[in-house]
């Protein structure tokens, strides 16, 4: 089966005319406006219709093990300020307690900016850079900007944050501000640091005092569309890249929206290739070799990749020294597409990253480690994630490494409710211990 598809405006939102090529006739689909939720319940009723994949929230069980010794340590909002919760969260451990930054996405203010002198009780401190007060090189304001994985390092005598946004041509980019304080204030470079689909980044201060920048390359965010366009040129190649009717289906629908995906804000591509992206990696061997195999997808298949690289940071934090090291890149089975987020913390004179891997709103997300002797490089994974989702708790991610109150290492970490997940769904704080034994690192209590 194809598609057809005829958008139309419609207020906030907007209506899609599809038409099968089984000849059952027009299918009308309102979208109500730009949340997931709109998106989600559009292709429940396409789904009903046609068979094609259900939302990203329907999934089967999570499988059921021992509970992991993880302590919830916010599980709800604590200001109605904060829009989405305390997703990608960074812990510092000060001389007064705790510090906590998190995910923003799109709410007016950028970044929340919490404080514990406990681990126990979460006060609201404001935010990096409020309603009005973004950074003039960002793209900003509800329902417009995007303020990701802000992470906090002491360099000197000052604390420098770095994160991501969108600049004003909706290219991802990372930006770096600085503070003599956690709570701020916290004064912007004025210009990126990198731009061009680049997220995640993390400062790390070595051995030797040397401020370094991680950071991941967006590259998942650059195959689904053209993937989608391509099937729309080669519809034969949908039939070689999934087996299931469900998923042909879903792949023949995406390619019949994509010209109209490309028309919409970036966060409204991902929702409309959404399906397609699960698809994808439900087959991701088989996706990648079949489009190996085509000769026509090379610049897909090398997208497929998401390198995370590291290089020197200049002592001002205006600007990046050396050479460029790539560190990983995802290519074990339960990282699928991606992996993002990295964390370096050097225990037992190892360099240990954490990182996520694989979609943030699938229950499939979870946090893997890798070890090395210097942060060049070369690293070594561990085959299997450290975390992952527990009946109790979907999706941990994005983890930072701190101090407990005893001085313990502790990973710090974000996870959705039983049931939940999405962009701008709420995600909770969590932390679990940690011991380090060599290469490998254990969660304890």
């Amino acid at each position: 089966m194809t598609f057809a598809v005829e958008p139309r405006e419609k207020g906030e939102g907007f209506e899609l005319l599809v038409t099968p090529s089984d000849g059952s006739g027009v299918r009308s689909y309102r979208i109500e406006g730009p949340e997931p939720e709109a998106f989600a319940a559009f292709y429940d009723a396409l789904h009903a219709d046609f068979g094609t994949r259900r939302p990203h929230h329907v999934e089967g069980a999570i499988e059921d093990y021992p509970e992991p010794p993880w302590k919830p340590l916010i599980t709800g909002n604590l200001n109605e300020r904060i829009l989405s919760g305390y997703g990608d969260p960074a812990v510092l451990k000060a001389d007064d307690g705790w510090w906590l930054v998190a995910t923003s996405n799109d709410a007016p203010d950028a970044f929340p900016i919490l404080h514990s002198r406990d681990l126990e009780t979460w006060d609201p401190k404001g935010f990096v850079f409020e309603e009005g007060g973004t950074p003039g090189w960002t793209a900003a304001g509800f329902k417009v900007g995007d303020f990701w994985a802000p992470e906090i390092a002491r360099v000197g005598e000052e604390y420098w944050l770095s994160y991501t946004a969108r600049a004003a041509d909706r290219t991802l980019s990372i930006g770096l501000a600085r503070a003599p304080h956690p709570a701020g204030p916290w004064t912007d470079n004025g210009a990126p640091l990198l731009t061009g689909s680049v997220i995640d980044s993390h400062v790390h201060v070595d051995a030797e005092g040397e401020p370094w920048l991680l950071w991941k390359k967006d590259s998942n965010s650059l195959w689904p569309r053209p993937l989608a366009g391509l099937l729309r040129e080669r519809p034969e190649l949908i039939t070689r890249l999934f087996d299931s009717e469900q998923d042909r289906r879903t792949a023949a629908f995406c390619a019949a929206v994509q010209p109209f995906a490309n028309s919409r804000r970036p966060m409204e591509r991902f929702f409309l290739m959404q399906p397609l992206i699960r698809a994808a990696l439900d087959s991701w061997r088989k996706v990648k070799s079949a489009l190996e195999a085509s000769g026509v997808a090379a610049e897909i298949v090398e997208n497929m990749s998401t390198p995370i690289y590291a290089q020197r940071l200049g002592s001002d934090g205006r600007s990046l020294e050396g050479e460029r090291h790539l560190l990983l890149a995802n290519d074990l089975d339960w990282e699928g597409h991606l992996i993002e987020g990295p964390y370096l913390t050097r225990q037992d004179g190892r360099y240990f990253m954490f990182y996520a891997g694989n979609d943030f709103t699938s229950s499939s997300y979870g946090i893997g480690y890798a070890v090395a002797e210097t942060i060049s490089g070369p690293w070594r994974k561990a085959a299997e994630p450290l975390l992952k989702s527990h009946p109790n708790w979907s999706a941990p991610g994005h983890a930072s490494v701190s101090v407990g109150t005893k001085g313990e290492p502790r990973l710090f970490f974000h996870a959705y409710h039983p049931g939940t997940g999405g962009y701008n769904v709420f995600r909770a704080l969590l932390t679990v211990g940690l011991s380090f034994d060599g290469d490998e690192a254990k969660l304890v209590p």
